[in-house]
């Protein structure tokens, strides 16, 4: 057992100290404290003695050093049985504390806030700490330690049980916990700052070691497929308003693949300022449109492929309303939609199919050159990290490559498409008249065979219509297809050994090719 005689307290978050301190001071426990919980402890009416005043030492540097001292530490690491330690204990002065009751700064939350500047988020991270946790937790055959507020009733139990004791199961259990929340700590800081290194100089190598923490969020009734365990999990150093911070206003709980869904459905939307609706299945695109309402863009976008469309996840960057409801809640089955909010009666209406699950979020555009999220993709044994494909066009690199150059309504909609294509599997391709998709062609093995799909899904005739590459063109072939089907206009990033004979194909055919640059391949 290790017999509490003296607690040093000295806590962020609060909650639920008040009955705890009380129960020390029952059993005759001395506490030592700091600062406001110093404060909080004497309000209570509780006798408690300033750490300053056991170490002999007041406070400095605006209270960055309270409990760095080593009559805290040697009171904490000191081995009670050890004779060489009893010997140093004595000769020292050292008076030994047998529970720890500490939590850290909220540097997690402070460095989550958008408006936040570095020296705020500097000054929320904790020092002396985690270097009591880790003091007492390398200790804990002789002091016991609690970071996590949720623990105090166990410990309170604990406490009345054995007058005034805690059992060494529980003080290891603690003590494991106590290195976990070190480890996450660190582990928030080092993410964060890496990110303010990562935003704010090029060509910035990638950590030779990652450390990945993540929170659960909750688990799900299985996977991609009904043989396999699944969760969400959201990362502690995640800035980003993503799918884990939206709410579920109705229906069904969210499934695996609803989140994969509504993800790509949120990033196709960051992308855009004007109103833009999309139609997603299994990540890729199947339908989207801007324009003056958000209600003609969700019928706009279903008009691209209604037949895919079923059993979709919608995505609006603009509040659904009345009128947007009525056309959703007509075009058939539905599993999500996103929206950044709902007019009460388009509410009403969407609630109607009881199974809809109805999300909202935030899904602003995102400063991409902030955007400092790293890419993984899994393999055997391994993983993959890559930047985020996050590249602003530059539309001062775009080059026309043939005689004919776009006009000015053939240019708003091949740039339309170009943001549009990026998010679709490779090979993409994707035909688009006005700011409207109306054929897709995704993830095939050839890049013409995209774009004879993307023709066919066409439901009219794509005459006029303009054309996006995620990649170059390796031969003619695909600009001779479109050419056929009347493409008027394409945009690709170009790079192809054979350029030359795609340009050429391109101007006999009388069709006007920009390059971009930037390749924009998705597996």
């Amino acid at each position: 057992m290790v017999k509490i005689k003296r607690a040093l307290v000295s806590v962020s978050d609060k909650t639920g100290l008040e009955e705890f301190v009380k129960v020390l001071d029952f059993f005759g426990i001395e506490i030592l404290s700091t600062g406001g919980t110093a404060k909080l402890i004497q309000n209570l009416g509780v006798k408690v003695k300033k750490v300053s005043d056991f170490t002999g030492m007041q406070e400095m540097l605006g209270g960055r050093v309270k409990t760095l001292h080593p009559k805290i530490h040697g009171a904490l690491l000191a081995v009670r049985n050890n004779p060489e330690h009893l010997n140093d204990a004595k000769e020292y002065g050292l008076e030994y504390i047998d529970l720890v009751v500490v939590n850290l700064y909220p540097f997690e939350q402070i460095s989550q806030k958008s408006s936040v500047s570095l020296e705020e988020v500097i000054e929320n991270i904790d020092i002396g700490g985690p270097a009591m946790l880790r003091s007492a937790a390398k200790n804990y055959k002789n002091v016991a330690v609690i970071c996590n507020p949720q623990r105090y009733q166990e410990i309170i139990s604990e406490i009345k049980i054995y007058n005034g004791a805690i059992t060494p199961e529980t003080c290891f259990q603690l003590a494991v916990e106590a290195f976990s929340r070190t480890t996450e700590y660190d582990q928030a800081i080092a993410v964060y700052l890496k990110d303010k290194m990562r935003g704010s100089r090029k060509n910035v190598l990638l950590p030779k070691t990652l450390n990945l923490k993540f929170n659960k969020v909750q688990d799900l009734r299985y996977g991609e497929n009904p043989h396999q365990h699944a969760a969400f999990y959201r990362a502690i150093s995640s800035k980003l308003n993503g799918i884990s911070a939206a709410k579920q206003l109705h229906g069904k709980e969210l499934s695996f693949n609803n989140i994969m869904d509504l993800d790509a459905v949120l990033n196709i939307l960051r992308d855009f300022n004007q109103p833009l609706a999309v139609i997603v299945k299994h990540t890729n695109p199947c339908g989207a449109a801007i324009a003056e309402n958000i209600g003609d863009a969700y019928a706009a976008a279903l008009d691209c492929d209604p037949m895919s469309a079923f059993g979709s996840i919608v995505g609006t960057n603009r509040t659904i309303d009345k009128f947007c409801a009525k056309k959703m809640i007509s075009s058939g089955f539905i599993e999500c939609i996103f929206a950044p909010g709902y007019k009460q009666d388009a509410l009403e209406i969407l609630k109607s199919k009881k199974n809809v699950r109805l999300m909202q979020g935030d899904c602003s555009v995102s400063n991409l050159a902030d955007y400092n999220e790293l890419d993984f993709k899994r393999v055997l044994g391994g993983v993959l990290v890559q930047d985020k494909d996050s590249r602003i066009l530059d539309l001062h690199a775009l080059k026309t490559t043939t005689i004919k150059e776009p006009s000015k309504e053939q240019m708003e909609s091949l740039l339309f498409a170009w943001s549009m294509v990026k998010h679709i599997k490779s090979n993409a391709i994707v035909l688009s008249r006005d700011t409207k998709l109306v054929g897709i062609g995704a993830g095939q093995m050839s890049r013409v065979d995209s774009v004879i799909i993307a023709i066919n899904k066409a439901k009219q005739s794509v005459k006029g219509a303009v054309l996006a590459s995620d990649a170059f063109f390796p031969k003619k072939d695909a600009i001779e297809q479109a050419a056929d089907a009347g493409i008027s206009a394409i945009i690709q990033p170009g790079g192809s050994i054979r350029d030359k004979e795609v340009i050429a194909a391109a101007d006999k055919a009388g069709i006007a090719m920009v390059f971009t640059g930037t390749r924009h391949f998705k597996h």
